[in-house]
């Protein structure tokens, strides 16, 4: 029996889920506007492992949300879930963001692309099919009306894009389910059992957050 937490915090979804051989047995999440990650993640992971009847010690793993996504919010999740490897000893996971977003739209047909907001008219995407099988990689990218103008199956978009992304995404086959918005843990559960199964884990030591893009500080104005 392995029992494995699974920590989202890359959009402001901050989400925390108990899962036992790739089932989620609880989940406990939100999102706000104005993330509240560094507030929520530590009492919803006692929470979920004390509402699951366990203790830490029954953990076979910890699962985190790699990226792309906020940097502060990968940071926050990266660091907790790299804390509690140190301590109980065990292995990490690291879990595409992408690819939990993909996963929530269960279609029988056509291509998944999740989007992720970056800023203006930029999105972190992923191509995958039905079957969640890879079929372009991650990108930062532009959209516009031409994009993804190749694909003549229908798409289904999944992420915090809905709003700027049908304003140009038009063309009859693309559809979005705006029900999808952000990634949640516990539909991290089954990919990372599965990860878990196959020893496909991190060192906790030398991991960092897959960020896409370089994290840019500004620097106030004087005046």
């Amino acid at each position: 029996m392995s029992f494995i937490l699974n920590i989202e915090t890359a959009t402001k979804n901050c989400s925390v889920a108990i899962a036992k051989n790739g089932e989620t047995i609880l989940c406990k999440e939100i999102a706000e506007e104005g993330y509240s990650h560094a507030e929520k993640l530590h009492v919803f992971i006692e929470e979920v492992i004390a509402e699951a009847g366990i203790s830490v010690q029954d953990l076979a793993a910890v699962a985190v949300s790699q990226g792309p996504g906020s940097y502060t919010g990968l940071r926050i999740g990266v660091s907790a879930a790299k804390g509690l490897c140190y301590a109980l000893n065990v292995p990490l996971i690291a879990v595409d963001t992408l690819l939990t977003l993909a996963s929530q739209a269960q279609v029988t047909d056509g291509k998944i692309i999740p989007m992720l907001d970056a800023r203006r008219m930029e999105v972190y995407s992923e191509i995958f099919n039905a079957k969640l099988e890879v079929e372009r990689a991650i990108q930062a990218e532009v959209i516009d009306e031409n994009s993804f103008g190749d694909i003549s199956e229908t798409i289904y978009f999944v992420g915090d894009c809905a709003e700027k992304g049908k304003a140009v995404l038009t063309k009859e086959n693309f559809i979005f389910l705006e029900n999808i918005k952000y990634p949640s843990a516990a539909a991290m559960s089954k990919i990372s059992f599965d990860k878990y199964q196959k020893s496909d884990t991190v060192d906790v030591a030398y991991f960092e957050p897959y960020y896409l893009k370089d994290f840019m500080m500004t620097t106030p104005s004087k005046k």
